[in-house]
C-alpha cells in the first residue's frame, strides 16, 4: 500500500513524513523544500503478530508493510504547471491513498503561503487543482465514450454517469463525493482521477489541544465538516508531537502518551484509519522459519489470499487450514487447536478474515 502525503507548503507535511518514517526528509520554512518526493516504508504494528513470534520464535520476523510518499507542497496554478505542479500531479497519481494535512495550528514563527489559517480554504486549494487536472482526464474519457455510442447504445448510461461526474467537478466536488451505484463505482475505478482516490485529512494541530481536548481547536470542526461532504476520513495529529516521540523506546512512548491521554501514537492511528478507508484486514502465517502479517482486501477469498504468498499457492490450491488468531492463543498452540478440533479446514469459497492464522494446502 502507497500513501502520498499532500499539502499546502508549511502546514507540517515533511515533518510528519520525517516522525513516521524517520526518512530525514528535509523539513525546511520554505516552499518546495520536497522537490523530489521522499520515500519511507514504515511496519504495520500488529500485536497479534508480536504475540505468534513468542509462541513460535521464529527464524524471521515479516509485518505488513506501508509505503510513504512525501509529495512537495502543491500551489496555486499546479494543475498549469505552477511550482513544478504537473510533477507533483503525476507523483500524486501513483499512490493508493491521499494523506491530505491540514493545518490547524498557530505559529507566528512558521508562514503560511496564503498568510493566515483557514483549512477549509486550504482545502479547497489544493482539491481545485486536482479536480482541474481531472476535468482534463474526464474529458477525453467523456469524448471517447460519445462516439462508442455510435457504434454501442449501452455506453450512453455511462456518458450519463460521466457527465454528472463531470458536472460535480464543474460545481468544486471531488469525483469521491458522487453517489453511484456498484456499476458506476467500478467505470470510475478504471478512470486515473485523483478526486477519486481515498482522502484522510490529517488535522495538525499544537499539542495542547490534545490536552485540552481536540474539541477546543475551532479549525478541526472546520476540517471534520468538509470531510463529512466527501465522503473523506478525518484524523487529528501532531506532527510536532509525532517527531518528539519517533526516537523513544516503546515503554518511554506508551507513558509519554498516556500523559497527554493517548493511547496509541498518531502514526498507529493513522495506519488503521487506512485501513479502514481501504477495506483492507491482515491474515496471519506461523511457523519456525517466518511469522508474517499479509495485507488483502475485506472479501478476498481464501484462493487469491493464498496468490498473495506465490502465484502456485493459488494455482494449485488444495484447502486452508484456518484458525482465529484468539483461538491459536487461548489454545497454547496449533497442536491443542487442532487435538480440539478448532482448526478448520475451508474450501475455495472461504472468505479470508481479519486475524486468521493460515496454513495453505496445494499442489502444482
Amino acid at each position: 500500500m502507497k500513501l502520498g502525503i499532500v499539502g499546502l507548503p508549511n502546514v507540517g507535511k515533511s515533518t510528519l513524513f520525517n516522525a513516521i518514517t524517520n526518512a530525514g526528509a528535509q523539513s525546511a520554512n520554505y516552499p518546495f523544500c520536497t522537490i523530489e518526493p521522499n520515500v519511507g516504508v514504515v511496519a504495520v504494528p500488529d500485536p497479534r503478530l508480536d504475540k505468534l513470534a513468542e509462541l513460535y520464535q521464529p527464524e524471521k520476523y515479516t509485518p505488513a508493510t506501508i509505503e510513504f510518499v512525501d509529495i512537495a507542497g502543491l500551489v496555486r496554478g499546479a494543475s498549469k504547471g505552477e511550482g513544478l505542479g504537473n510533477k507533483f500531479l503525476a507523483n500524486i497519481r501513483e499512490v493508493d491513498a491521499i494523506v491530505h494535512v491540514v493545518r490547524c495550528f498557530l505559529n507566528d514563527d512558521i508562514v503560511h503561503v496564503e498568510g493566515s489559517i483557514d483549512p477549509a480554504r486550504d482545502i479547497e486549494t489544493i482539491n481545485l487543482e486536482l479536480i482541474l487536472s481531472d476535468m482534463e482526464v474526464l474529458d477525453r474519457r467523456i469524448d471517447k465514450t460519445k462516439k462508442m455510442i455510435k457504434a454501442d447504445k449501452k455506453y450512453a448510461e455511462e456518458c450519463e454517469f460521466l457527465e454528472r461526474v463531470r458536472a460535480a467537478l464543474d460545481a468544486g466536488r471531488p469525483a469521491r463525493s458522487v453517489e453511484c451505484t456498484e456499476e458506476e463505482r467500478e467505470i470510475l475505478s478504471g478512470i486515473s482521477l485523483l478526486t477519486n482516490k481515498p482522502v484522510i485529512y490529517a488535522a495538525n494541530m499544537d499539542e495542547s489541544d490534545f490536552k485540552n481536548g481536540i474539541a477546543e481547536n475551532p479549525y478541526y470542526a472546520v476540517v471534520q465538516s468538509v470531510a463529512a461532504q466527501e465522503h473523506a476520513g478525518v484524523l487529528p495529529i501532531c506532527a510536532e508531537l509525532e517527531a518528539e516521540i519517533a526516537g523513544m523506546d516503546p515503554e518511554e512512548k506508551t507513558m509519554f502518551l498516556s500523559d497527554i491521554g493517548l493511547s496509541e501514537s498518531g502514526l498507529d492511528r493513522l495506519i488503521r484509519e487506512c485501513y479502514s478507508l481501504l477495506g483492507l484486514i491482515s491474515y496471519l502465517t506461523a511457523g519456525k522459519p517466518e511469522v508474517r502479517a499479509w495485507t488483502i482486501t475485506k472479501g478476498t477469498k481464501a484462493p487469491q489470499a493464498a496468490g498473495k504468498i506465490h502465484s502456485d499457492f493459488e494455482r494449485g490450491f488444495i484447502r486452508a487450514e484456518v484458525v482465529p488468531f484468539d483461538v491459536l492463543i487461548a489454545c497454547g498452540s496449533i497442536a491443542a487447536a487442532k487435538e480440539k478440533g478448532l482448526v478448520r479446514s475451508e474450501g475455495k469459497e472461504y472468505v479470508m478474515q481479519d486475524g486468521d492464522v493460515v496454513l495453505f494446502r496445494f499442489n502444482v
